[in-house]
């Protein structure tokens, strides 16, 4: 079977296994905005609304925008479908991150009382870089300002297992994301789980803030799972310095780590793991400091 070139990306990485620090690459899942468009109406007025700006893995837009559509009520059936193509428009980084849907002229969609758009901005909404200005313009804490942070690299690798001990509702159910808060001796302050990772983490950062623990700049946090955009920009919101995923990052979740000076890890499993951004935090060999290439 083929692979979507435009799914992927290479990325130069330090992979850490052992005591042994190697500069090499890796693949990425390529993460992008699409946002999703339907006219509707007479031919003599029709009406255009953006419905929502979602982030995915590019490929199937067509089918993705349907898809979203129809399980949202907003659409109920395949006869009210014209049409669907993307819209060309002006962007910086030249993506085809905007798809129209064409309703038929008698079609009338059940459109959502509330946005679900997040991250668009005046200059430009469906684009990464759009995206990490977004959350640049709202974030009260930047992490190159508090860059005080180190960390051994054995305290990443026992993480994974002392979160594991720590997952009560996994435990009986097996069908939990779970996110945690380290301090710098692998101690553990906080766990949240949820049937979604983006809840387990919101649950996680309205603890801390009701305990008033932000910005959380001297922890250490961890996902079960892995490491999305949306993840970050929730880390980056209260201050985390390091994240560390048992899973893999996304190409938009490096970006936004890199914009904004986060240590970020992945594939924390099995004694080794993978440092994509900002690997000056970890010691490894001996307590040497990585020096970023």
């Amino acid at each position: 079977m083929s692979m979507n070139t435009s799914a992927t990306i290479d990325f130069p990485i330090l992979r850490v296994s052992g005591t042994k620090g190697t500069s090499t690459t890796d693949l990425l899942a390529v993460e992008e905005p699409l946002e999703i468009r339907i006219a509707f109406g007479p031919a003599v007025d029709r009406s255009v609304k953006a419905i929502s700006v979602t982030m995915r893995t590019p490929g199937n837009d067509e089918e993705l925008a349907i898809g979203f559509l129809f399980t949202e009520g907003i659409i109920s059936s395949k006869k009210e479908l014209s049409a669907v193509s993307h819209c060309f428009i002006a962007c910086a980084e030249n993506k085809e991150n905007v798809i129209q849907v064409e309703l038929t002229e008698h079609a009338v969609p059940k459109l959502p009382e509330t946005d679900r758009n997040f991250y668009t901005t005046s200059s430009c909404g469906v684009c990464g870089k759009g995206s990490i200005d977004a959350i640049r313009t709202v974030s009260r804490y930047c992490a190159a300002d508090i860059d005080t942070q180190v960390i051994d690299q054995q305290v990443l690798l026992d993480l994974p297992a002392i979160l594991r001990k720590h997952q009560d509702v996994f435990d009986v159910t097996g069908g939990l994301h779970a996110t945690a808060l380290f301090d710098s001796g692998a101690n553990l302050l906080l766990l949240r789980e949820d049937v979604g990772r983006h809840n387990a983490l919101d649950k996680l950062i309205g603890a801390a803030l009701e305990n008033e623990w932000l910005p959380l700049n001297q922890t250490i946090l961890l996902l079960s799972g892995r490491a999305s955009f949306e993840l970050i920009q929730k880390a980056a919101m209260a201050g985390i310095q390091i994240v560390a995923a048992v899973g893999a990052p996304s190409s938009l979740a490096v970006e936004l780590a890199a914009e904004f000076n986060i240590t970020l890890v992945g594939f924390l499993r099995n004694e080794r793991f993978n440092v994509y951004t900002a690997a000056h935090r970890i010691l490894v060999n001996n307590n040497e400091q990585i020096i970023n290439k």
